[in-house]
Formats: structure tokens, sequence, C-alpha cells
């Protein structure tokens, strides 16, 4: 019988087993290939066959061509040199969780038809809400990343104070998708407050305690501050008890951007740095970041899961029958999503796979690399580091005797932009107090001290090439 839309079941084996094969291979040789190139838009669209196909082709071509482009035209943020922006490195595991839970079309939004998956999901969301300290009456779920984490949580605040008028209050270093973000739920500028940092760049309590009483003063209501662990541009993390602390005695929410350094909750000489995590309102974690999950994998956890059900219980006619059966878990009920896939697999699987030690481990390479990288770095006379290793990242920048911060900035830039060209390893630039530094976000298990130890010798290399003559040695 011929099945509209269906591959035989042998055909269907055989493009299983090569995608499988290509997979394998990519995370075999990657260390081996570069980074990747600058792309080009005219290229890459030259490149592709644009037009609508009428007619069928083989399947296994189709792949092949698809690989092709894939392959061809992506920076690898997997791979073991990729140390800008926060680098994505994956499991194997967590690739064959997303195929299953494609291959079975898990519907993840609610019970009726997804009931194993739900708890599942709820498993895997009480083991991270027990990593992080939160208490029994937490829950969550995931979600496709850290902006949508931050954005359900924040509403969900919002929802329980009452107040659609409140001020929220954020610093500098707050993940721009925040502040951008706040518009889709109707804040708008005049209810965000920007409260000043210290000199490591971390909320102050003293700006924040200043601010909030200003307001108060003025007859204003705020509702909820946003702290960061781990921040995008140095790794710093808000002083989290003192900032709790302040909100209790406000009766304030307390979200905590943790889509990056959260992670580091694992690991033992994080523990200081992260003190205070566990009295967070809320939580955006990002497990797809430095729990080595493929993209998409972000998740929010909630100190009360009935600030969730408040905010976003739905209960559409057609629903109805959803909610039969003993004590129903229905995920509409507790995010914006009704369609959902099965993201939670990956973690559930990996974590049954490598055991919790494993990602400990990995998360502790990341911090000592990092320690590692300073250390070269002060040693040199070529360098200056701007705000030293937090939790995998640092940043630094040319040191120019002579040199005006402006003619500092533009080398600065430029050895930056040399590296994806050079293609060895790719090291981007941040911005500290509105000028460039370079930066390393070193995250991935497979990353060794050689492999640190040959970046930062390239960015001389091309720190010389890129330095004006007057400035050489």
């Amino acid at each position: 019988m011929d099945v509209p839309l269906r591959l035989s079941s042998a055909h269907m084996r055989d493009l299983g087993y090569r995608a499988v094969d290509e997979v394998v291979e990519h995370l075999s040789t990657l260390r081996d290939r570069p980074v990747g190139a600058p792309p080009d838009r005219e290229e890459i669209e030259a490149f592709m066959d644009a037009a609508l196909p009428e007619e069928p082709r083989d399947a296994i071509e189709v792949m092949r061509e698809a690989v092709e482009h894939v392959r061809e035209f992506t920076v690898q943020t997997d791979h073991p040199r990729f140390l800008a922006y926060i680098p994505g490195p994956s499991t194997y595991v967590g690739a064959v969780a997303d195929f299953l839970a494609s291959g079975f079309n898990v519907f993840a939004g609610q019970w009726l038809v997804g009931s194993g998956p739900a708890i599942m999901e709820r498993i895997t969301i009480d083991w991270l809400r027990a990593i992080c300290g939160f208490p029994s009456t937490a829950g969550g779920l995931f979600v496709s990343g850290g902006t949508m984490a931050n954005l359900i949580a924040i509403h969900a605040a919002r929802s329980r104070s009452g107040d659609r008028s409140g001020l929220i209050y954020l610093t500098s270093q707050t993940h721009g998708s925040i502040r951008q973000s706040l518009g889709f739920i109707g804040i708008g500028e005049e209810q965000i407050r920007s409260v000043g940092t210290d000199d490591r760049l971390r909320m102050d309590p003293a700006s924040l305690r200043e601010q909030i009483a200003r307001d108060l003063a003025a007859g204003h209501r705020p509702f909820c501050v946003v702290a960061t662990a781990g921040s995008t541009n140095t790794g710093a993390v808000d002083p989290l008890d003192d900032l709790a602390d302040l909100c209790a005695e406000h009766g304030l929410w307390l979200h905590v951007d943790g889509a990056y350094g959260a992670a580091a909750a694992l690991s033992k000489s994080a523990a200081d740095l992260l003190h205070g995590l566990s009295r967070a309102d809320s939580l955006a974690l990002d497990p797809h970041k430095w729990w080595y999950q493929p993209y998409e994998a972000g998740c929010v956890l909630v100190r009360d899961e009935t600030a969730l059900i408040d905010a976003y219980s739905m209960n559409a006619e057609y629903l109805r029958e959803t909610r039969h059966g003993t004590a129903p878990l229905n995920y509409y009920d507790l995010g914006p999503q009704l369609t959902r896939g099965f993201r939670a697999l990956k973690m559930w699987m990996t974590f049954k796979t490598f055991g919790l030690d494993a990602f400990r481990r990995a998360v502790e390479h990341g911090i000592a690399l990092a320690e590692h990288a300073e250390g070269l770095l002060l040693d040199s006379d070529r360098w200056e580091v701007v705000s030293p290793a937090q939790l995998a990242i640092l940043t630094f920048r040319p040191v120019l005797a002579g040199a005006t911060p402006d003619q500092v900035d533009a080398v600065t830039r430029a050895v930056a932009a040399s590296t994806l060209q050079d293609g060895f390893a790719l090291v981007l630039t941040t911005e500290i107090e509105e000028r460039p530094v370079l930066r390393l976000c070193i995250t991935h298990p497979e990353t060794t001290a050689h492999d640190i130890e040959e970046t930062i010798a390239l960015l001389e290399r091309l720190l010389d090439d890129a330095t004006p003559p007057q400035f050489r040695r």
C-alpha cells in the first residue's frame, strides 16, 4: 500500500543510520576542523537551490544536500575552541533524545495525550529544583531558552503583585533580552528602573535601596527585582543574599536570571558566589549552555508553583477532558504554550546516562581553565585583565604603550575580527564601561589547557599584525 508522506521501513532505517553517521562524524572530527568562517550572504544564497520543489527526490540525496549546507555555512558553537558568546557544547545523548521526541511526535502540553512525558518532565524539573536549593513547593517547566524563561517568570511576578503599573529594577549588566521582552508583556520604559553597580559590575544593594525609597516616596509601587547569576559580559553574580533580604523587607519578587551562571550550582568552588540563589522567587536556567544540551533547552523555576498556575492556567472549553484522571499535570497551566515539544527528555536522558558527577566535573573544568587563562594573561606584559575569571568568563585588552584609548579599542576589535578569519579559535568582544574588551567563555568539557595556551598565542600573533607600527615592540 502506498502511504502518502511515508517512506518504506527499509528506507527509513537507511536514512536514519546515515544521519547517525553524519552526526557521529561531526562530533568525532570537530576538534580537527576550523571553528568557522565569516558568513557571506550572497555566497550562501547562490550556493543553495531556492526553487520550491514540485517533484520528489530521494531522501538520502536531500539529507546529503542539507548536511552540506549546514556544515559549510555554520560557525560551530559546539567546537572546543569556540570561546565567544556563550558556547553551546552538547551531547550525542541529547541529540538522540531530540530525535526520539520528534520521532514519536510527543505532544507535551497536556496530560490526556502525554501523561508519561509529563511525569518525566516533572521529575527532571524536580532534579533541577534540588540542585538549585528550591523548596518542595517549587515547580516549573522547560521552554525554548533564557529569554522565554525570564519573560514567563516576570509575567508571573506581575500577576502575583496584582498591579500592572508596578516598577521593575534592573542594572546595566542585565541581559538585553530581558529589557526587550518586558515590552512584549506591556511593561513600559517608564516602569523600568536602572540600578547602580559596584566596581565588580554587580547590582549595588545600597543603590537599589535608595531607588526603591525614592519610588515609594513618589507614590509608585515596585513589584520585582531582576538579579543576575553569571552575567554574559563578565560572569559577575549579583549579591543574591543581600538582594533577597531587601526584597523580603519590601515584599518584592526576586527573579534571578541564571541562564548562564546558575549551572555552576553544581560546583563546590562557586558555592560562595551563588549563595542566596535558593532564596529567589523565580529562576531562569538554560541547560543548552553550561549543562550541555542541544538547542533549545531553557527552564523556568518558581518557588511557589501556584504563581505560574495563577498567571497561565487555561480553561478553554475544548480542553475540558484534559483535566480528567488522577491529579492531571497540564503544562499549559504553567506557561504560555499549549502546543509544546518534549524538551525535558534530553536533560532526563543525559543526567541518567552520565550521572550528576560528570556534569559537576565538566563545570569545574571550565572554571579551572578560565583561571588558567587569567594566569597566562597576567604573566604576559601584552595584556591587561579587565575583569578576572568568574564562572569561566574573563575579559582583557591589549597593552599598547603610548596609544590612546581609541587606538587601543580599534586594535582590540581588529584582533577579535581576525580570529574568525583565522578559524583556529573564535574570541570576540564585549563592552565594559563603553569600551571593547576581548572575552573568553570556556565551558566546553573537551577544551584543554593546550587549547587555551594556543589560543592566547594566536591572539598575540594577531595583535602583532593589528598593532600600528609606532606601537609595536
